[in-house]
């Protein structure tokens, strides 16, 4: 009976880390990803038997892995929306959007660092690296740093170069 114990025990943990990877890719679960093309149908399952629930209308648009099934990926929007795509469709291109009026972008990693832009609710940046607080982000040809609690497309704990 002990020795059945300690077999439970031992694998416990692998089991709660099987939920957080993909079944298809073994990838992490939830991701962030992007959309590869201008024009994205989003289904109410995972295959073309299941019909169009909306489309999405913007290249490089960040979204969220939540589930794979098979060559289908169930994604979350910034909004919220879910639904499931073609892994096709999709691209690991890292994107986010601003999701606070007037953030700034500085030049330098620190918050003291002088101002470069100053972005508006709504626009798509691109990440080049995440440290615990703070992304380098590149928009319009422009680059700088902008706090993690002011855009949508990095989790508070991802860290990546």
């Amino acid at each position: 009976m002990k020795i059945l114990l300690v077999i439970i025990f031992l694998f416990l943990p692998n089991i709660s880390n099987a939920q957080n990877v993909g079944s298809q890719t073994g990838l992490p679960l939830p991701r962030f990803a992007s959309l590869k093309s201008d024009e994205t149908n989003v289904r109410t399952g995972p295959g073309l038997r299941y019909p169009i629930k909306w489309v999405l209308v913007r290249k490089d648009m960040p979204i969220e892995i939540t589930n794979e099934y098979d060559q289908w990926r169930k994604i979350k929007d910034i909004q919220g929306d879910e639904g499931w795509v073609h892994m096709a469709v999709l691209s690991g291109k890292r994107t986010a959007i601003v999701q606070i009026n007037n953030s700034i972008i500085t030049e330098k990693e620190s918050e003291s660092s002088p101002p470069v832009a100053t972005m508006e609710n709504g626009v798509m940046v691109g990440l080049k690296k995440c440290s615990n607080q703070i992304c380098k982000v590149e928009v319009m040809g422009l680059e700088g740093y902008i706090s993690k609690v002011n855009i949508w497309g990095v989790y508070a704990e991802e860290v990546f170069e």
